[in-house]
């Protein structure tokens, strides 16, 4: 078996875990850190990780290894997972933070069924100059604001409004969708295509002085995004 990197979203953002075989050379698991973050760097700069090398023990030498690589791709490691508690002690020695990391977890490969996506939940709103990028699926429980970014592997899902810059399937995927409760982004990128607001505002239903939104959602049909209603 060899060392495997996968990604998991949570609240406080990705978590990388470091899986496959427990008995790795210091060296082996910093190149395969790095061969991971080369090829996922445009979704990862800027962000703030948490690793988890599960059972292994790792000395602080060791982890200030992995430390310099995500360093070298833009990335801040702010905390570590470790079931290993002298692993956990050259954690602390580093500045890192040692969230609990119970033993009765089920492993990502067993909880996710055979192609799915990892998922990344934000539980607030992204404002003017924030970008959140992930390489899987987006949840905004909260507003994407003007001057907002998501970019995504996968699809985008706003519970809110969406007006900022919103880009799914950033790797490629045409048959990503975008949904929001309110979408009325500033561009709208799926795979290679873009759309753009049109100049006039849509027209929309309303009741009395107050407009009623729909939930809707855009995908790719014939080579155009289009926009439809999502219920």
């Amino acid at each position: 078996m060899s060392i495997q990197v996968t990604v998991r979203g949570e609240r406080d953002g990705p978590v990388l875990v470091l899986g496959g075989d427990v008995p790795a050379e210091t060296e082996t698991l910093a190149d395969t850190l790095r061969h991971y973050l080369d090829a996922h760097a445009s979704f990862f700069r800027g962000a703030s990780i948490t690793l988890d090398v599960g059972e292994r023990i790792l000395s602080a030498e060791a982890l200030a290894a992995l430390v310099t690589v995500a360093e070298q791709f833009g990335l801040r490691v702010e905390a570590l997972r470790s079931r290993d508690p002298e692993t956990r002690a050259a954690a602390l020695s580093l500045g890192l933070r040692t969230p609990f990391s119970p033993e009765e977890v089920t492993p990502l490969s067993a909880a996710v069924p055979e192609g799915a996506q990892p998922a990344l939940v934000v539980r607030r709103t992204v404002r003017s100059g924030q970008s959140i990028r992930f390489p899987g699926t987006v949840v905004v429980f909260g507003d994407v604001n003007p001057g907002g970014e998501i970019i995504a592997a996968g699809d985008v899902f706003v519970w809110g409004r969406l007006r900022g810059v919103v880009h799914a399937g950033a790797s490629g995927d045409e048959s990503a969708v975008v949904c929001a409760l309110e979408l009325s982004p500033t561009q709208l990128r799926i795979g290679s295509h873009i759309a753009r607001p049109p100049e006039e505002p849509r027209k929309r239903r309303v009741w009395f002085w107050r407009p009623v939104r729909q939930p809707e959602m855009a995908r790719v049909q014939n080579g155009t995004i289009v926009v439809e209603n999502a219920l």
